[in-house]
């Protein structure tokens, strides 16, 4: 059987329990790898992150922007291989390459997207297996052809050849299930997922780069740093990302654009899209959309295309302060 039909939804309600030990194929993740004498000093020069004071054992968000601030790609970096790995949605590729290699003329660095496969290892024994196929500690440790990750205690990104990755997974004993489940820990999570669809539009505190560690403020300049630092200190933002949830009347469309409604009185009145979404089996859905940060914490949602549903905004599992 081929390794990437080995996978399938996970049919549960959100009071369910998930899997000891499950798997996914990643197939819309990918990355973005840097190599070359110069690919410290690049990037520190052209991400929100401090490239410089990244550890071999440690990842960080960070964020690329165009000169105004807005944002091209999120990713996970950490070091991969010879070189550095972002992590990012598969589609935000086409444009972030070639916004990131705009000034690489001009350097050492080679940048290219990753011929490498994303797995996903979930749930409360991932950790374990981590630890009896790794020989090293930290959250960031080498495989056999590839680099393990570690994104939360129940969470492991797996980056691998091709052939690793058909040997781990034609071998693992555990549930493999498609990346929807993924998805659902990034939304419970509160981690920015930004598409294609959602590039070039917000700056880094309105998708809580700041307080995921995503942006540091004592670095030296890079593109868009301008904007990034006046939102600090000038209080600019309006803007958060939120997990929000609520009710759907029919499946949500794969790959298209979702958008959300706010009741304001007796009206409604666009709010924004839904940047993630995941769907249980009992028409309960979760997702992430940004909104404006000062709304009621009680203000009522509704899907665009589905006004009979109801969402409400989610708690944050963080603080928004940068401090």
């Amino acid at each position: 059987m081929d390794w990437k039909n080995q996978f399938s939804p996970l049919d549960i309600t959100a009071a369910d329990a998930i899997p000891e030990l499950a798997l996914t194929h990643l197939n819309s993740w990918s990355a973005i790898s840097m190599v070359g004498d110069d690919k410290k000093s690049y990037l520190q020069g052209q991400v929100t992150c401090n490239v410089v004071t990244l550890a071999a054992d440690q990842s960080t968000f960070g964020a690329h922007c165009d000169a105004k601030g807005k944002v091209w790609s999120v990713f996970r970096l950490f070091h991969h291989r010879d070189g550095y790995a972002l992590f990012q949605p598969k589609s935000a590729l086409e444009i972030e390459l070639a916004e990131i290699k705009k000034y690489a003329v001009f350097s050492k660095v080679d940048i290219t997207e990753t011929d490498d496969i994303a797995l996903g290892m979930m749930g409360p024994k991932a950790q374990q297996w981590i630890d009896e196929n790794t020989e090293s500690q930290g959250d960031v440790r080498p495989l056999i052809d590839g680099t393990a990750v570690k994104i939360s205690q129940q969470r492991w990104l797996l980056l691998v050849s091709n052939s690793a990755a058909e040997t781990l997974i034609n071998d693992f004993s555990g549930t493999k299930v498609t990346e929807e489940f993924w998805t659902r820990f990034d939304i419970e999570d509160a981690l920015p997922v930004i598409t294609s669809s959602e590039q070039n539009v917000h700056i880094p505190q309105a998708l809580n780069l700041q307080a995921l560690d995503g942006i540091c403020f004592t670095k030296g300049c890079y593109t868009g740093q301008e904007t990034v630092a006046r939102a600090k200190y000038r209080g600019i933002n309006k803007r958060a990302m939120y997990p929000i949830s609520g009710n759907i009347t029919t499946p949500l469309p794969q790959g298209e654009v979702i958008e959300l409604e706010r009741a304001v009185g007796d009206n409604w009145r666009k709010a924004g899209q839904l940047m993630a979404y995941y769907q249980f089996a009992d028409k309960h859905a979760i997702a992430l959309a940004v909104l404006p940060n000062n709304l009621e914490a009680d203000t009522q949602f509704r899907l665009a295309n589905q006004p009979e549903t109801r969402w409400k905004m989610e708690p944050l599992p963080y603080s928004l302060d940068d401090e």
